[in-house]
């Protein structure tokens, strides 16, 4: 019976997601219409729900995975994340007045979320439980120079350019630095899924089983994972979107960085979830794959969306860090390198590196 509640649940709860959004948005309720006790009765619905269908999503993907096998399972989840975050920051950026710094915080945030704390998460859990975990050190060592290439160009580069103001890029520097990312991400993932496959699959530990899904529920699994995805995406710009107008309305002056934090933290909820699950499983290098994906993709392919967005609308977008989330930035990539400089973590590995994620959550509400 257990068993039949679930998999009425992993069917219902995207479509549900998908129809509260489209309610939601048809009326207007979440941002500006209603009375404000219907407007925090909508948003608390909307959130339950989408926290729910994040989770239901996770199972679907996680389906997928298993079917298509690694690496390409690790890019399922990747691919679909970064989608839902491009979504929302597009979304926001044409939502009311222009903001021109919200993109920057939210890959950065989603960077320093992945890097420190899901990757923390992992290796100090994992560690904890299995003492010591192997990586696989050629494909660790892959996602680091891709990351610190493409966070450098894109977030830290703009600082100290001159052609436009300091933090911005001219429509030239832009469109060249953005068509650069997507060469080198797509570069990459060549090499992850094609030409260098075996530096980025860990042997599979002894006693951990590998359940193939058969072929209908695959097919299951991914439309509703597309659907899954479709609503969680509509009900997150929604629920950011009123966040960001009542810390505007008060007047918060972190609204950007607290809306960024939000954003990433939404989008990477599942991503989180599934490499914590494979560190607890013993496949450390499949929940690095997963952490680690994010933020490359998240650079490769966010930044030239919301380029493009830029571009097209003629709405401003400041990429460049200030200088402490820049300081905080280079911290997490030189960590990320001690840590995978050898085939071996630890727990204290993990915890180096919340330190640095808590020190990132602190400085956003005290900067």
């Amino acid at each position: 019976m257990s068993g039949f509640g679930r998999s009425v649940t992993s069917y219902a709860m995207p479509l549900a997601a998908l129809v509260m959004a489209v309610a939601v948005r048809a009326s207007g309720l979440s941002v500006d219409v209603g009375s404000p006790s219907t407007r925090i009765l909508v948003g608390a619905l909307s959130c339950a729900i989408m926290f729910v269908t994040i989770f239901v999503v996770l199972d679907h993907a996680e389906a997928v995975a298993r079917r298509v096998g690694e690496p390409y399972g690790t890019l399922v989840l990747t691919f679909a994340v970064t989608a839902i975050e491009v979504s929302i920051i597009v979304s926001m950026m044409l939502h009311g007045e222009n903001n021109p710094t919200l993109a920057r915080e939210s890959v950065f945030s989603t960077v320093m979320i992945a890097s420190t704390g899901v990757v923390g998460m992992c290796l100090a859990l994992g560690g904890w439980r299995h003492r010591k975990q192997a990586i696989v050190r050629q494909g660790t060592s892959a996602y680091l120079a891709v990351l610190i290439a493409l966070t450098v160009m894109t977030l830290i580069l703009p600082t100290y350019t001159q052609t436009t103001d300091p933090g911005t890029f001219s429509a030239a520097q832009l469109g060249f630095v953005s068509v650069l990312s997507v060469l080198l991400y797509a570069s990459f993932v060549f090499a992850q899924t094609v030409r260098h496959r075996e530096d980025f699959i860990q042997g599979q530990p002894h006693g951990v089983s590998v359940r193939a899904a058969p072929h209908e529920n695959v097919s299951a699994s991914a439309l509703l994972l597309m659907v899954g995805l479709i609503g969680i995406v509509m009900l997150a710009e929604q629920v950011a979107a009123s966040v960001e107008d009542t810390l505007v309305a008060y007047q918060v002056t972190q609204a950007d960085s607290i809306v960024g934090a939000m954003i990433a933290g939404l989008v990477l909820m599942p991503e989180a979830i599934s490499a914590v699950r494979a560190s607890l499983n013993n496949e450390l290098q499949r929940g690095l794959n997963v952490a680690m994906g994010s933020a490359c993709a998240t650079i490769g392919l966010t930044i030239p969306g919301v380029a493009a967005a830029s571009l097209l609308t003629g709405r401003g977008l400041t990429l460049g860090l200030p200088a402490a989330d820049a300081v905080l930035l280079v911290l997490a990539l030189f960590i990320c390198n001690v840590s995978f400089s050898t085939e071996r973590t630890t727990f204290l590995t993990g915890m180096v590196h919340l330190v640095v994620f808590f020190t990132y959550v602190f400085l956003i509400f005290i900067p």
